[in-house]
Formats: C-alpha cells, structure tokens, sequence
C-alpha cells in the first residue's frame, strides 16, 4: 500500500466528488493520506476529514502564502488543535518569493515561518516545509531556529542535489511528486538519483502537479503509481521497493 504524505483533499477541486474519490483509493493501494493544510480556514477542513476518514491524517499550519491573515492569538489556537491525536506535523510552512516578491510580505514570510518552527518544537511534531524560489532564505531561517535539531520533509522538493544534501545532513526527508516524471525535470530526477530511497516521501500536492501522462489534469493520490514507477527507473529497483520503503518512511516521520 502506497503512503501519500503531501494531498490537500479539502481544496475546491474536490467538491464535486470528494467522498467517491476518498473511497475509492484503499482498493487502488493507497493506505494512508496526509491531508495539508495552508491556511487557518483549511486546518478546520483538515480537521473534518481527520474525523470522518479512519486512513486520513492531518498536518496543520499556515502556507507562507496566506500569512497576511495571521496573528499571536491564532498561534495558541493551532496549538490547541495539534493535540489532536491525528495531527501528525506542522505544515505546510516555509516561504513563497514566485508570488511574494515585495521586500515587506517576505519579511512577514520570515516572521512566521520562524514562529511556526518555533511552535513545531513546542508540540513536538515533525514539519511539512514548503520553498519556492526562496532556497537560501529557507535554509537561514531554518539554521536561525536550530532546525537541525527538528524532523520534517522538504514538501515537494525543487533545488538541486547540493541543496538536497544539505537536507539530508540534518535527517530531512525530500517530498517527490508527480514533476519527476516531466521529461525537463532534470534536478529532479538528479536529486532522486543521488538522494538516498531511506530519505524519500511520495507526495502529489493534490489537486496540483498531475504527473504525467496526466500532467495538465486535477491530481490525486491514485496517479502516484506513476512516481513510483518513475522512482524506480531512476534508481534501478522494482516499484514493490520504492512502495515499501517510502511507506516505512512515512510512518517512522509521522509516528503513524
């Protein structure tokens, strides 16, 4: 059974069928789903489908993107919610400068990623990191708030190899979704080949990031045999291994 560790089930995309599609995914081999969320609203959304489907975890925290809205007291009430016994890690938080580019917004990026980092070590639970354009900022922050001595997964993992290393040094794991079958995804597919298989998580980033031959079309978890597939290309091994021991990754990061 597959381990699909980075999905947003609760997004829009999905209100046509979510249920149906929820079903069906046990009998299509995946196990368990870690459902994100990326803003206060989705936490409680996270929540509802924490509570209604029995494989269905949780990662609750603010995506840098949508931390206009944030403030002190919000904190404390994420805190509160953490203590669910399917709150498996904060996440997803980290920075966004693709969007964000004005100095001010990557300023309060900074502050609350710092203070989500922060509330990570106060529940202690591992943490979904999201990083885009922004892979120096990322690492700082991170190195500024002892991240060494954190566990988490570089959510949908776009840098090089050197970067991946640096990671990987620190016990991170690297989150691998659908881009790594795109034919010009070359860091990618470098990165999967150098990365240890003991240090990868399969993820989509439902409903984004359809894999190919469905690249273009809504995502979900039952497209992850194809970055399976492709895992095992890059590595030479069967794609029985790559299920197996990114299964067992999962589980040992999100105590599952």
């Amino acid at each position: 059974m597959i381990f699909e560790s980075h999905a947003h089930y609760d997004d829009s995309a999905f209100d046509t069928d979510r249920d149906l599609l929820l079903g069906s995914l046990a009998a299509a081999g995946i196990g368990r789903v870690i459902n994100v969320a990326a803003s206060l609203a989705s936490v409680k959304t996270t929540l509802e489908l924490m509570e209604k489907w029995p494989f269905l975890y949780g990662a609750l925290g603010v995506h840098p993107s949508e931390t206009g809205e944030l403030e002190e007291a919000d904190m404390l009430w994420l805190k509160q919610q953490l203590s669910h016994p399917k709150a498996v890690a904060v996440g997803e938080i980290g920075l966004d400068y693709y969007w964000d580019k004005e100095e001010d917004v990557q300023r309060r990026q900074k502050e609350w990623f710092s203070r989500q980092l922060v509330l990570a070590k106060e529940v202690h639970k591992p943490v979904i990191l999201h990083s885009r354009d922004a892979a120096e900022d990322t690492w700082d922050v991170l190195a500024a708030n002892d991240g060494r001595d954190l566990r988490g997964v570089v959510h949908c993992f776009s840098y090089s190899k050197e970067t991946a290393a640096r990671y990987l040094e620190w016990g991170y794991y690297l989150g691998i979704g659908g881009v790594v079958t795109f034919k010009n995804a070359r860091k990618i597919k470098e990165t999967v080949q150098y990365a240890p298989l003991d240090r990868i998580l399969l993820e989509t980033d439902s409903p984004y990031l359809s894999p190919e031959p469905n690249r273009g079309k809504r995502n979900s978890s039952l497209n992850l045999p194809y970055v399976v597939h492709e895992i095992a290309r890059l590595k030479g091994i069967g794609d029985d291994e790559v299920e197996e021991v990114t299964r067992q990754n999962a589980r040992e990061l999100f105590g599952i």
